[in-house]
Formats: structure tokens, C-alpha cells, sequence
């Protein structure tokens, strides 16, 4: 099930999207094809169902492009989205590691070009990160990307081919702290990294903040002492036809979004990807009843 949104975002081939599979007056929810935005999805469709709202589920649509391209043709009403990954993949813009600054951007610029409703962003931050064991932190003396640039040609990197030609990738860490020219650099499948980092084929992996993996104890996920990577909060992005018809969408969804932090959605997360296996509408279930939302 799990798939990386770097490796999201890479596919090209877009799959085929029904103007009239039904959903009539429901809203309709569609979501990206990785662990977390299947999760958020039903988060969003179980929170609009208990406040009486009829919904359509469209979730695993695909890459960014695709879910966009369904929601401006109005297949789908609203999907969870990544404020960096509007800020670059969509609006080719420059990173921007300030959350509300670059919340603001996209919500502005998404409402103009697109007529398109960004809802209030969750207080999580699934932003790119750089992650080790603490042995070998322990050994490298690691725990800034400071630290890791001056060592990197000690040490081998685990990371999805995108990573290595990003702004926000190995060439935005090379020009904003120098270094970074590892002795090795290793393509792993992002559903395989923290197997080749405990086996010891890499000594460092690329991974997201709130991957529940991270929670481990024997992995350190180093500081980004210099705020390269942008800042990616979550939220609801909306049809503004669909809002103006059913105003009442936004209430239920900007009361669940305060509840959505690093910590729960590493343990949202980590149930699905984890050895436990659990579907993700049970998992949303499970969490919107502990908050009274279900």
C-alpha cells in the first residue's frame, strides 16, 4: 500500500478518472495514492459523514497531477494537499520553509488561478528529512545536516531518484550548506529504506516527518540547522463552486485540523505501514471516536 509522495509525484501516467460514476449531491473525496494521504482522506470523509453530509469516496487516485487535474474537472470536491508541494510541483515556485508564509502563498494563488478553497492547515509539518541510526549518528558525531555535510563523503546515502534533482533535494542541501558529496548514493524504494538502513546497505536515509517509523528509538532525524526543507502542512483544498453550495463542508474539517500533529499522524501512520497492518478507514475511525468526532 505504501508508496512515497516523491515517488507520487514522479508518475506520468495518469489514471483514468469517471465524470459519472455517481456521488450525485455527495461530496466527493479523493486523496493521492501513499499511506498518509489515504488515512487523511477517510479522516476527511468520516468527519463530513458524522456531521450529516453525504460522501463519495474517490481516494488512491494517483500523483499530485492527477488528484488537480480531478479536482479542477470537478470529478472530485476537495483532497488533503501539502502546502510545498502546491509551492513547488504546482506552482513552480521557490521552497519556502515558513509554514504560515507559505500557507498564505498557496492559499492566495490557489484562489486566484484556480478558484480553489484552502481550508485551515493541520499542525503537522510532513516535510523532507534526513534520517540515521544512532550508532552511526553516535560514530559521525551527527545531529545537524551541518554535521552530515561535513561527513557525508564518509558515508552512503539511501534515496528515491527525485531527491537528487529537487530544489528542496541534494542540490538545494550542496548550495545552502555546502558538502553534501556522499561517498555512495544508493536508490532505494521508499517502502524498503528503514530495511536497507537497520541491514546496514546505507548509513543514511531520505524520510518524511511524520512517517511513524521515525518513532523508533534506535533512528536520530537530523536538525535542519540552515531551514532548507519547505514547510509542508496539510489541509483540505476545496472547489470554491462546492463550498458556496455546501458551506457547512468546512466547519467539521477546521475542527478536526488542530488534532492532526507530527506525533498523531506518526501514529496514524505507523498502525497502517507498521506490523500491525490495519486498514486506514479503521484507523480514522479508531482516532475520530478518541476525539469525539465519530
Amino acid at each position: 500500500m505504501q508508496l512515497s509522495r516523491a515517488r507520487a509525484l514522479s508518475l506520468i501516467a495518469a489514471a483514468p478518472l469517471c465524470t459519472s460514476c455517481g456521488g450525485g449531491d455527495s461530496v466527493k473525496i479523493g486523496s493521492k495514492n501513499f499511506t498518509e494521504e489515504l488515512i487523511l482522506g477517510e479522516l476527511y470523509a468520516q468527519s463530513l459523514e458524522h456531521a450529516g453530509l453525504k460522501v463519495t469516496r474517490k481516494l488512491n487516485l494517483g500523483t499530485t497531477d492527477i488528484a488537480m487535474a480531478a479536482l479542477q474537472r470537478g470529478e472530485i470536491d476537495l483532497y488533503p494537499e501539502y502546502t510545498g508541494t502546491a509551492l513547488l510541483t504546482v506552482l513552480h515556485l521557490a521552497p519556502d520553509s515558513d509554514p504560515k508564509r507559505s500557507y498564505q502563498t498557496v492559499k492566495n494563488a490557489y484562489a486566484s488561478k484556480y478558484a480553489l478553497v484552502w481550508l485551515d492547515p493541520a499542525p503537522m509539518n510532513d516535510t523532507q528529512a534526513l534520517a540515521t541510526t544512532r550508532d552511526v549518528a553516535g560514530r559521525y558525531a551527527l545531529g545537524r545536516l551541518s554535521d552530515l555535510a561535513a561527513k557525508a563523503s564518509e558515508l552512503r546515502l539511501g534515496a528515491v531518484p527525485e531527491f537528487l534533482t529537487r530544489a528542496d533535494g541534494l542540490p538545494g542541501l550542496q548550495k545552502r550548506y555546502g558538502g553534501f558529496h556522499f561517498k555512495q548514493i544508493k536508490t532505494v524504494d521508499n517502502g524498503l529504506k528503514y530495511q536497507a538502513l537497520d541491514h546496514g546497505d546505507v548509513d543514511v536515509i531520505i524520510a518524511f516527518s511524520t512517517e511513524g517509523q521515525l518513532k523508533a528509538d534506535s533512528l536520530v532525524v537530523l536538525e535542519d540547522d540552515k531551514h532548507l526543507f519547505p514547510s509542508y502542512a496539510v489541509a483540505p483544498v476545496v472547489r470554491k463552486t462546492t463550498l458556496d453550495a455546501k458551506p457547512s463542508i468546512a466547519a467539521p474539517l477546521n475542527k478536526l485540523a488542530p488534532l492532526l500533529t507530527n506525533d498523531a499522524m506518526q501514529n496514524l501512520n505507523q498502525q497502517v505501514d507498521g506490523t500491525l497492518k490495519r486498514e486506514p478507514a479503521d484507523v480514522a475511525r479508531d482516532f475520530l471516536s478518541q476525539h469525539g468526532l465519530a
